[in-house]
């Protein structure tokens, strides 16, 4: 199966609902149709099997036309994030090989298109009504031969550990995820799935976008977490399942009164550490699950997940199990593995685990050594087989020969009630290497300070764990993810 045969799994009448976008509603039967016309508009261009083509958009049902209509040419698609400027879209474009950049008309306003012209694109459309118009006239598509273990997306990284790396995706490696998903879930053709999460983000596309085509459940798109409307979508509308970040269940814990939600039964958060806290306070809240799990690019994202059953054991600050696909294991700086409860790296085994980075067979072969996804993430295994995530293995502080996990303090300091975020990175000390740094954003009307924090954390972290500097701030810089950006912290 390929990903944009998906929809065709669901074995759903052509008229039961596929997306909802604003006050339109595309039914199976005319996904299927779109798809096909997205394709034979590619192929009018001259896309041929092979190409890249990258797309640049908010999220719209377009993106998944596009996407999946480039896919059924043959082609391989870059999923360029909306936020970046024409400098990044540069690299990318000119490190992944694209010859044609689709635009969404939001995006063409914002970019200067003058200057893609030295990137030696072969096309530059602008997806207007014009564009939609000819697309909706072209009739079906070339059947084109495509293997389920051919690569069909370059997803890049965020670059936090420098220039963004393609993760380069198959067929095969997104069907074996979402069957996972599908085999530890009861989700099904009546589940409306909400979609804020941007689409060109890996956890949103294979959650929202393809899981939910493979249920033939409904998805219900948005442009963007906007918290008011949200809500009103939650409170209004049959959404029976959420996924977010930790910042917007955080978010609309506040807002939301006791039992506010018509139909939602089931919470996921992924993208970044979830505090036991929030999870805790969102459960007993509201009385449904709020399921952490742990993904990346490199593993189409999902590789561990908490059990998703209304009284499975979930245990608050763990990412889970693995999914039925995925071997997982915690290993020494030699490779070793670890027994439970040590810290070591994460290291990943599956169908869903990447063939390589783009032109990096040195980062591949180091990344993917002895057949082992290295995530590059700390973590720990306890003895019922859970895995924790403990920290980047780059974030880690090294003071005076003592190990610091950022993660550790983070989740301490957001105990404190008048915490609402906080983002901890180690800064330069001559002394001790590093020291301990917490930017903190408090709760409105707070007034902690520096003392009071410190004086918190006595009682639950070692004194050398507990940050020496502190900066109030009104907002963590975030990525369209929701993702805190440690790196423009430091």
């Amino acid at each position: 199966m390929k990903i944009h045969e998906l929809h065709k799994n669901a074995k759903v009448p052509d008229n039961h609902v596929a997306i909802k976008f604003k006050d339109r509603v595309y039914t199976y039967g005319e996904v299927d149709t779109l798809i096909d016309k997205y394709a034979s508009f590619f192929q009018s261009i001259g896309v041929k099997k092979g190409d890249r083509v990258a797309l640049s958009f908010p999220n719209c049902p377009e993106y998944i036309f596009s996407f999946m209509g480039a896919s059924k040419a043959g082609a391989i698609v870059v999923p360029l994030n909306m936020m970046l400027i024409l400098e990044e879209i540069a690299y990318i474009i000119i490190e992944s090989g694209a010859n044609t950049i689709v635009i969404h008309p939001l995006i063409a306003q914002k970019i200067d298109k003058s200057q893609l012209g030295r990137l030696n694109l072969k096309n530059v459309v602008v997806l207007d009504e014009n564009t939609i118009n000819a697309i909706l006239k072209m009739g079906p598509s070339q059947h084109v031969e495509i293997e389920p273990d051919e690569v069909c997306t370059y997803i890049y990284t965020s670059g936090t550990t420098g220039k963004p790396k393609g993760a380069m995706l198959t067929h095969n490696n997104f069907i074996a995820d979402v069957k996972a998903l599908d085999d530890v879930s009861d989700l099904g053709p009546e589940d409306n799935f909400l979609c804020v999460l941007p689409l060109f983000h890996s956890f949103s596309w294979t959650v929202n976008i393809l899981l939910g085509f493979y249920l033939g459940s409904a998805i219900t798109i948005k442009e963007s977490f906007m918290p008011k409307d949200t809500l009103e979508i939650l409170t209004k509308e049959d959404v029976t399942v959420f996924c977010g970040v930790p910042s917007m269940f955080a978010v609309l814990m506040r807002m939301v009164e006791k039992g506010q939600f018509k139909a939602l039964r089931l919470a996921i958060s992924g993208g970044a550490p979830l505090a036991p806290e929030i999870q805790r306070g969102f459960e007993e809240k509201f009385n449904f699950p709020l399921v952490e799990g742990y993904g990346l690019s490199e593993a189409a994202p999902v590789a561990l997940l908490n059990p998703l059953e209304p009284d499975a054991i979930r245990k608050p600050g763990s990412v889970g199990l693995p999914l039925p696909c995925v071997e997982a294991k915690i290993v020494d700086e030699n490779d070793n593995e670890l027994p439970v409860g040590e810290v070591g790296e994460l290291v990943l085994r599956g169908p869903n685990i990447m063939v390589g980075y783009h032109n990096m067979p040195e980062e591949t072969a180091k990344t993917l050594r002895g057949g082992w996804l290295h995530t590059g993430d700390l973590a720990k295994k306890d003895e019922d087989g859970y895995f924790y995530i403990v920290d980047r293995l780059k974030d880690m502080i090294i003071l005076g020969g003592f190990n610091v996990y950022p993660r550790e303090v983070e989740d301490a300091l957001l105990e404190h009630p008048d915490v609402l975020e906080v983002a901890v990175i180690g800064v330069g000390d001559p002394l001790k290497g590093e020291e301990v740094k917490a930017f903190v954003v408090l709760k409105e009307g707070a007034k902690a300070d520096k003392k009071e924090l410190q004086n918190f954390l006595k009682n639950k972290l070692a004194s050398y764990k507990i940050p020496k500097i502190f900066e109030f701030v009104p907002e963590l810089p975030k990525n369209a993810a929701g993702k805190i950006q440690k790196k423009l912290l430091k």
